[in-house]
Order: structure tokens, then C-alpha cells, then sequence
């Protein structure tokens, strides 16, 4: 990921620095086993790590071009500096299980700190759903006015998303927690299971079911799809943010820092700039599922047509989605609401929105629904033509009247009445794990 979009402890994720003290983590928890297996001399490990090695990515880099094999070269670069020692080192390993045990490491890291943003966009999101639990608005289907709710209960909607989005990536990263450490094609021919058990363990992961050469990536593509999943309900929030943001609606917009500017031609501007920003890396952290669930079939035990793709979709999918979610989580702190907005648009409708308490409060005189619903109709839509209003043309219709009072049409609309059960909606959706 380029770095305008990186934070700085996805950047040290990342790094090259991290991914190969990684593999030597990966190299040394093996050896500790095979050491209590009685494979290696008791005390090698220690000693390499006593030797605290500074691995070298440069010097790794260049022995690389020689031996075109990045393992080979980084265990030639780890005897260079930890000397005949090393040569316990990767006893009966192959390299998927350096790689694919040193990638469940970096993403379960990186898993954590998506967990802890995600938990940061989702305390935001409550505490405004909460401010705004009676601010009301209205609810807009197909983007036309539908019937009324309140802003608390549309941010709750993305309230609940987001703990769904950060139940999935607990899950994800539970099932990318697992490493190998079998071999060649995963039969433990110069291993045991118990030796893997054992290293793995150290490191906080678990085994591969039947690993073959390599980590199921069944388990990668539910970890990149959980990411997508996440980055979408992101995308639908800031999609209507960018709607609020509207001049035409003005309902609420991201809040204009001083000295901000929104145009270099138009002074007045101001644009819904991170909303946008969220909807574009949206489609960067979508982009990576599909070749996640690509790599799926590989040949026979392995190929390595996984490991080109998984290069850059591991870094640049989890370093879009923490760039998102830190983002997301400042526009909703930021967020500035118009309540009078909301209320202006509201009433744009000229209380059309009560249509459906009269169609019912019809019904329960004894009308055949879709009588009832020709007739509230033919009043809407005299009303949108500008013949009068809604209310009256109501009290005027003789099929209508013939039913319902003047006072029992007045008491189909009310607004409380419309928003009774909102409360109850954000309260359930702020309680939910």
C-alpha cells in the first residue's frame, strides 16, 4: 500500500524487517521442539537467539538474485551470522511451513489491529446513535421520501453492521490462526506431529487439519472476504454520508476543519472528500477477495501461484481496511448534524408519510385493502400535483369520509405515534455483542 494510506504500525507490520524476524521466530520455535524431541542439540536455540542476529533484508535481497529462492536465501543470510549453529535450523522443514506459518503470525497481528479500530468505529457510532435516538428525519426508499425515522436510528443501522463486520474478522482471524510445521507434503516424514503441536503452540497458533505442503487457503479467502464484507459497510455509510452532504438535502456533513480548503477554483466548496475517499479504497480491499478465493485451488499438494498474489493483497488489504477504519471512525466523531435539516425535509413531504396509517386505520373500518389503497392514492396524488392538502383532501374524499372522521384522520397523523418503537431499535442494536 503506498504510503498516503498507510499507518505507521501497518508500515512496521509490513516491513521487510518484520516478515523475516518472523521466519526466524517461525525457525526457532521449531527448534525448540525438535530439541525436546531429541532431534537437535539441547541449547541450540538459545544460543542462536543469544546471539540476538540483526537480519539484514538488503544482504537477504542480494543473495536472492543468485539462488532465486527467498527461503534459501534467508537461511544462507541466518548462517552467515549465527554461524555452525544454524545448521539445525529447517531439520526436515520445507518452506511453506516458514511461509505459511510466518503469515498466519503477521495477519493474526494484523487481525488485532483491525479488531481495535473496528472497536473504535464502533464506540463512535454508538455514542452519536445515542445523541441523536430523537432527532427526527425522513426515511427514504429508492431515494424518495418513505416514512419517518431518526437519524440515531440510521446510524444504529450502521452501528449494528459494523459489530456484525467485527464479529466476521474475530472468527477470520481464529481460522487463520494456524500454521504447519510437516514437510515436505505435509506427512511429517523427518517430523511428528507432536513436534509441530509443540512449536506452534509457542507461537500462539494451532495446527492445519491436513496441510498438504502448504495452509488450506480456504482459510486466507474467508480472511479476505471478512475484510471485504467489513470495507463495504464502511462504503454504505459514507455512501450516505456523501447523500446528507448534498446542498440539495444538507443534512448532515463531515465536519470543514480551519484552513481547510474544498476547491482550487471555488472558494465556497466544501466536499465530502473522506466519504469519498472510504467508497474508492473500498473497492481496493473488495478487489482482494476474488483472487483470495483464486488461490484456493492450487495443484495437487501445492503450486506457489498463491504467493505472488498473497504478497500484495496481505499487506494492501489489511492496510486499506486500518486506514478506513481509523478514518470512518474520525468522520463519525466529526460528523455535523443539522437537526432543522432534517426537520425542513421532513416536512417537504407535506405529511404524505402518514399515507399508511390512514390506508390502515381504513382497513380496520372494515375496507378492503386495496380500496383503501386506491383511495389514500388518489388523494397523494393530488396532493403531489399541488390540488391541496394531504390532510384535507382526506377529510374531503367521500369514499374516505364515509369511514373515517376528521378527528379519527387527524390521529393518523402523528409523528410519535410513527416513531414509538425507535428507541427500541437503538438501544437493541447499542446493547448487541
Amino acid at each position: 500500500m503506498i504510503p498516503r494510506y498507510t499507518p505507521a504500525d501497518f508500515a512496521a507490520l509490513w516491513s521487510s524487517k518484520t516478515r523475516y524476524d518472523s521466519w526466524l521466530d517461525v525457525e526457532l520455535a521449531a527448534c525448540d521442539a525438535m530439541e525436546e524431541a531429541g532431534l537437535v542439540p539441547v541449547g541450540t536455540a538459545r544460543s542462536i537467539r543469544g546471539k540476538q542476529l540483526a537480519l539484514d533484508p538488503d544482504r537477504i535481497d542480494t543473495i536472492e538474485r543468485t539462488v532465486k529462492h527467498d527461503v534459501i536465501a534467508f537461511l544462507t543470510h541466518v548462517e552467515e551470522l549465527a554461524g555452525e549453529e544454524a545448521r539445525w535450523l529447517h531439520r526436515g522443514m520445507t518452506s511453506s511451513d516458514v511461509l505459511d506459518t510466518s503469515l498466519a503470525l503477521l495477519l493474526v497481528r494484523a487481525s488485532d489491529l483491525l479488531l481495535t479500530r473496528i472497536s473504535k468505529l464502533i464506540d463512535a457510532l454508538a455514542l452519536r446513535a445515542d445523541e441523536h435516538r430523537k432527532t427526527p428525519m425522513i426515511g427514504r426508499s429508492h431515494g424518495i421520501h418513505a416514512e419517518p425515522v431518526t437519524f440515531g436510528v440510521v446510524l444504529a443501522g450502521h452501528l449494528a453492521e459494523m459489530k456484525r463486520g467485527r464479529a466476521r474478522l474475530v472468527a477470520a482471524r481464529a481460522e487463520i490462526a494456524v500454521g504447519k510445521i510437516a514437510g515436505a507434503v505435509g506427512t511429517y516424514a523427518h517430523l511428528s506431529p507432536a513436534i509441530e503441536a509443540s512449536a506452534l503452540a509457542s507461537m500462539g497458533l494451532s495446527a492445519e487439519t491436513v496441510s498438504t505442503q502448504v495452509v488450506a487457503r480456504d482459510r486466507h479467502a474467508a480472511f479476505f472476504t471478512a475484510l471485504a464484507v467489513v470495507a463495504a459497510g464502511i462504503e454504505r455509510f459514507a455512501t450516505n454520508v456523501r447523500h446528507f452532504q448534498r446542498t440539495e438535502v444538507g443534512e448532515a456533513e463531515e465536519r470543514f476543519t480551519k484552513g481547510q480548503k474544498g476547491s482550487s477554483a471555488m472558494p465556497h466548496k466544501r466536499n465530502p472528500i473522506v466519504s469519498e475517499n472510504l467508497c474508492g479504497l473500498a473497492r481496493i480491499v473488495r478487489a482482494a477477495a476474488l483472487p483470495a478465493l483464486e488461490d484456493v485451488a492450487l495443484w495437487h499438494e501445492r503450486d506457489i501461484s498463491h504467493s505472488s498474489v498473497e504478497r500484495i493483497i496481505a499487506p494492501d488489504a489489511t492496510t486499506a481496511l486500518g486506514y478506513m477504519l481509523e478514518r470512518s471512525a474520525a468522520m463519525v466523531e466529526g460528523l455535523v448534524v443539522y437537526p432543522d435539516a432534517l426537520r425542513r425535509n421532513l416536512d417537504r413531504t407535506h405529511e404524505l408519510f402518514f399515507s399508511e396509517a390512514v390506508l390502515l386505520a381504513l382497513v380496520h373500518k372494515g375496507s378492503a385493502r386495496q380500496k383503501a389503497y386506491e383511495a389514500v392514492q388518489r388523494c397523494a396524488m393530488k396532493t403531489i400535483a399541488g390540488e391541496g392538502r394531504f390532510r384535507d383532501l382526506l377529510a374531503e374524499d367521500a369514499e374516505i369520509a364515509a369511514l373515517l372522521g376528521v378527528d379519527e384522520i387527524d390521529r393518523a397523523f402523528d409523528l410519535d405515534h410513527a416513531l414509538a418503537h425507535t428507541g427500541t431499535i437503538i438501544d437493541r442494536a447499542i446493547a448487541a455483542d
